[in-house]
């Protein structure tokens, strides 16, 4: 083992050390205001990096993300609900057998959902993934929409347009942000493997991909079916965030709410998708004020001026596309030797302005 790779493990667990740290001050000391903002950062970064995975790293314009979100929380929800409260839930219709007397773990309701998605997915990919463009994307996010009108119209297993509601609240902050970690190692090693190699080349060059052996429709129906499990995984996540679901939580803006981190951070880019599902959630909640009374602002309503906080981020989101336009990051990432060369170049250019005086 080199040095140089001895020093960025080192780096590495000082890093995860520090996380833990604030973590730990963050659950003990801040209000569950922050708490929640907190984990709801960790949820994005695992929807993010799946989606990322597919329109990023692969090239495939997938905009079917809601309904494997809808899948991943449906499915956590009717393992993780007690018996007796589904009794109470289902109302209209009993809930249909084994479900109705069946709870399981949270972890294995995350996995159960992940491999539903999966499977979905495989079955959408199908005829899907033999589309390009924007024919691919009109076709996922028509099948996003079947997905909900299904879950809609499905009383027996879904309850319909009332939803569900006393979903445990299991996905606390350690939840959130160990799931959050092993989506950015599971990625990482994936996009450095040959694999990732393969889905790089479909993204770049479909057709010199394919004259180099690649497989087109395997590599992207593996892309298609992972990125699927991890946002149902983000999605079963949510869903215990949230306590409540139903179908209107998971239309079509849904999806648009996940792109827009992956398209400010960089598509291709993991340290963008981390960074940029942080401004965005941060961004958005802290632009909340904007919803409300501004008493500075004569001008401004008593009452405030409704959705004012997403017209404001939507301006600053295109600015920042403006002046970035492949993103924060691009296709890049932060790595330690990166930020060693960024620092070593820094020093070099102080001590040549210094030379000069």
């Amino acid at each position: 083992m080199t040095k140089v790779k001895k020093s960025s493990i080192l780096l590495t667990c000082l890093l995860l050390a520090l996380l833990c740290g604030v973590l730990f001050y963050i659950d003990g000391n801040a209000s569950k205001y922050i708490i929640r903002i907190t984990r709801l950062c960790a949820i994005n970064i695992v929807l993010a990096l799946s989606m990322n995975l597919v329109n990023g790293f692969t090239g495939i314009f997938s905009l079917g993300h809601a309904g494997f979100m809808a899948i991943g929380a449906y499915t956590v929800a009717l393992l993780t609900i007690p018996v007796a409260k589904k009794e109470t839930i289902f109302m209209l219709e009993p809930l249909v057998a084994p479900l109705n007397t069946l709870t399981l773990p949270f972890g294995a309701a995350l996995v159960i959902g992940g491999l539903l998605a999966a499977a979905l997915a495989f079955l959408i990919g199908l005829p899907c993934l033999r589309l390009r463009g924007d024919y691919l994307a009109i076709a996922t996010l028509g099948f996003s929409e079947i997905i909900r009108i299904v879950i809609t119209n499905t009383q027996s297993l879904t309850n319909g347009a009332q939803g569900l509601k006393s979903i445990p609240a299991t996905a606390n902050i350690w939840w959130c942000y160990g799931v959050a970690l092993a989506t950015v190692v599971f990625i990482a090693l994936l996009i450095s493997s040959s694999y990732g190699r393969a889905f790089k080349a479909i993204r770049e060059d479909e057709i010199a991909a394919e004259s180099m052996g690649v497989s087109l429709l395997r590599h992207k129906m593996l892309s298609f079916m992972l990125s699927a499990f991890l946002a149902a995984v983000g999605g079963g996540l949510f869903a215990s965030y949230i306590g409540t679901i139903g179908p209107d939580v998971f239309q079509v803006s849904r999806t648009y709410d996940i792109l827009m981190i992956v398209v400010m951070g960089g598509m291709g880019s993991i340290s963008g998708s981390v960074l940029a599902a942080f401004i965005v959630t941060i961004g958005q909640e802290w632009l909340r004020v904007l919803d409300g009374p501004l008493p500075f602002l004569p001008f401004w309503p008593e009452s405030g001026v409704s959705g004012m906080r997403m017209v404001v981020f939507s301006i600053l989101l295109l600015i920042v596309i403006l002046f970035f336009r492949n993103g924060l990051f691009g296709h890049n990432e932060v790595t330690w030797r990166s930020i060693g060369n960024r620092l070593r170049a820094l020093s070099g250019h102080r001590r040549e302005v210094s030379g000069h005086e």
